[in-house]
């Protein structure tokens, strides 16, 4: 039966139904904010043993390929079938946090910046610590299966790892039935000859008919053509490497801004300190691994105005490094910035107790630029070479938290070399900024 959820006078009847059919043991299509797919129960191991023969029994084949009918229980996906097309669907981002143990610096950070959203993330999932290993044996297996990447020299699926993709969808109807179950859902989707995209309900039940020989879904629930009208991507993290299964909504180019760390470096006004601590940051990445860009580099002030230029001997101290300072506009420290920070630096630890008054859940992303805990004086109303001095100190500091920085602080796609001249990780000692 489909339900157009546009036409209906109340959509909450529709999820109530929808709910029933899941926690029955059936299972429903429905639309995502990228594509049409399928959704199961993730503690009713025969529905997604279901919706898993489906995915393989619909994949795009070639035209002399022969058609196994036991593709769709063995071990080996069928031909066609991304790894990432199965995947746990979680409620929230939050819920993802339970899920995605072993936690990397690299799956927070995508978890945090792409959940909800059309993003896949296939990462390390080890049961004997994740929320996963509460599920049924079969589901995790499947899960399991789907998440496989496939060797392209041996064509065999890695045995060493056990991952597990997962997504957090950012459709409104998915949301809904979210609320109502106490287990996360297994979506699945379909790949259609040609890389088409389905992405209305009507190409969903004529896919699924045609392969099939009929709709084998007992609810599916149209609300049109979906948000992006495109796949989602499918991103694989290993450690601090990351690989792009599947490039869709979100490109290749905006992955990589996503898994960049971001530093934030934070004084009073943002006119003095921080802007040359910015630029001196920038100047240090560059000449350890050859371009700036490795992170996100940005400075505010705890009671800065926006708009304001950088002091006029923070820029004369700047250029008379080589480095340019003229640009600079100050900003203060809001959430948005606190929400994409990884690491925030701040001159004196009056500023850093200020953020954590605001902030509190920020307590292990923020600290002194100074390692011993102390203050960097304000420069400001002194003479240039005071500001010579505490441009000379601040950057002793950033090259002493550049040495002390994990390894996996600054990601790499599995197609690029790993950064050089990084000289490995130091012994993080925090205990002044704790």
């Amino acid at each position: 039966m489909i339900y157009d959820l546009q036409q209906t006078d109340d959509p909450r009847d529709i999820v109530h139904r929808s709910v029933q059919t899941l926690v029955e043991g059936d299972i429903i299509g429905l639309p995502s904010e990228t594509v049409y797919g399928v959704v199961a129960s993730a503690l009713c191991p025969e529905a997604v043993g279901r919706i898993a023969a489906m995915v393989n029994a619909t994949a795009p084949r070639d035209s002399d390929e022969e058609t196994d009918s036991s593709t769709s229980t063995s071990d080996r996906l069928a031909p066609g079938i991304v790894p990432g097309q199965l995947a746990l669907c979680l409620r929230s981002s939050d819920a993802a946090g339970d899920y995605l143990v072993p936690r990397t610096k690299l799956t927070r950070r995508l978890s945090e910046r792409c959940f909800p959203g059309p993003l896949t993330l296939i990462s390390e999932c080890d049961p004997s610590v994740s929320a996963a290993g509460m599920l049924p044996e079969s589901v995790l297996s499947v899960l399991q299966r789907f998440a496989a990447v496939v060797d392209s020299d041996s064509g065999e699926s890695s045995k060493s790892s056990s991952p597990i993709a997962f997504r957090v969808s950012n459709h409104r109807l998915l949301s809904h039935i979210h609320r109502y179950l106490s287990a996360p859902l297994v979506w699945a989707e379909f790949s259609q000859e040609g890389g088409q995209a389905i992405s209305t309900a009507e190409r969903l039940d004529a896919h699924l008919c045609s392969v099939m020989g009929g709709n084998p879904l007992p609810v599916l629930l149209d609300d049109g053509v979906s948000r992006y009208g495109g796949v989602g991507t499918i991103v694989q993290v290993t450690g601090n490497s990351w690989h792009l299964l599947r490039e869709g909504v979100i490109q290749r180019a905006a992955m990589n801004q996503f898994a960049k760390p971001v530093i934030v470096i934070v004084c009073t006004g943002n006119t003095c300190r921080s802007p040359m601590a910015e630029t001196l940051l920038r100047d240090l990445l560059h000449r350890r691994f050859g371009r700036e860009d490795v992170a996100r580099v940005l400075s505010a002030g705890v009671a800065a105005q926006r708009g304001s230029g950088a002091s006029p001997q923070s820029v004369e101290v700047m250029g008379r490094r080589g480095l340019d300072l003229t640009g600079h506009c100050s900003q203060p420290l809001d959430d948005p910035l606190m929400s994409m920070a990884d690491l925030v630096l701040t001159l004196t630890r009056r500023h850093r107790d200020a953020i954590l008054a605001a902030w509190p859940d920020r307590k292990d992303r923020v600290f002194t630029l100074r390692r011993d805990g102390g203050d960097v004086s304000d420069p400001v109303g002194m003479p240039v070479d005071v500001y010579e001095q505490c441009a000379d100190q601040i950057r002793d500091e950033l090259e002493k938290w550049l040495d002390a920085l994990d390894d996996d602080f600054f990601p790499k796609t599995s197609d690029t070399e790993s950064l050089e001249g990084h000289n490995g990780p130091g012994s993080k000692d925090e205990s002044s900024n704790s």
